[in-house]
């Protein structure tokens, strides 16, 4: 059984990591490759504008599956050192790359424990909530290892150097309200709630044009690392592309009208 599912509903897609027995834990290459393959399923759908990642029974995602790392078998060390650089390669950073890529809108809905490499994937979507009884840790100090997924940069882009570093250093676990407070999630649900409250902003998302959605998305991406004066440059030219769709025409049109708009894609 495939570790990520896949579920489209009109112009939003839901993956969920979804092996719950053991908190939705990372095991094997083939997880990452899982998951990635599910994302770009929704980034090769031209339908779809918006991605609700979340995790199946009572956690986002444990983070590595310390069984299968201290065996050798997993995600983790092999033998010489350099296979152990080149697993990560193939598998954990497959996944992160393919997250980091996805044009469409990406929202994490984080259940219950969102550890490690669980936080970082979480950390990475460009929107993120979260139930009330979720707890979340960058510890990948506690068991003497570092962010081997590149969640120095994740958490630094999403909360800040100073944060990201307490976070990182520490190890510390913290719960919903702190995650709130410090920028790493917009709100908090009821954990009953979550999903209905992700749906909720996936579909107002959705509801826009296909098009400059994942234009303004690319966008917002390339801002993390560029100057202004290329950001400038950057949407010049991808607003130049946005003047020209159907879609933009018809919001217009629909605008001086005082009509809803019908958004094809085009």
């Amino acid at each position: 059984m495939t570790f990520a599912t896949y579920e489209k509903s009109g112009r939003v897609a839901t993956v969920t990591l979804n092996r719950p027995e053991s908190r939705n834990a990372i095991a094997t290459p083939q997880d990452c490759h899982d998951v990635a393959a599910a994302l770009m399923a929704a980034h090769e759908d031209r339908d779809i504008n918006a991605i609700i990642l979340t995790g199946a029974g009572k956690s986002f995602c444990a983070g590595g599956d310390l069984r299968s790392i201290r065996e050798g078998t997993g995600i983790g060390p092999q033998s010489p050192p350099d296979a152990t650089r080149s697993n990560y390669r193939r598998g954990v950073h497959t996944l992160i790359k393919s997250l980091a890529e996805v044009e469409c809108a990406t929202i994490a809905a984080i259940n219950g424990h969102a550890m490690g490499l669980g936080l970082d994937i979480a950390a990475l979507c460009d929107i993120r909530i979260c139930g009330q009884s979720t707890k979340m840790a960058s510890n990948f100090v506690k068991v003497g290892i570092i962010p081997g997924d590149g969640g120095a940069w994740i958490l630094t882009n999403a909360i800040g150097a100073t944060r990201a570093a307490e976070l990182v250093l520490t190890g510390d676990t913290i719960d919903a309200e702190e995650a709130l407070r410090i920028g790493l999630v917009t709100r908090i649900s009821p954990d009953d709630k979550l999903m209905d409250e992700a749906r909720a902003l996936a579909e107002r998302i959705a509801v826009n044009p296909p098009r400059a959605l994942r234009l303004a998305k690319r966008l917002l991406r390339e801002a993390q690392h560029s100057r202004l004066h290329d950001v400038l440059e950057l949407s010049a030219a991808f607003q130049a592309l946005a003047h020209e769709t159907a879609d933009h025409k018809e919001a217009v049109d629909a605008f001086s009208n005082k009509r809803t708009p019908k958004f094809t894609g085009g």
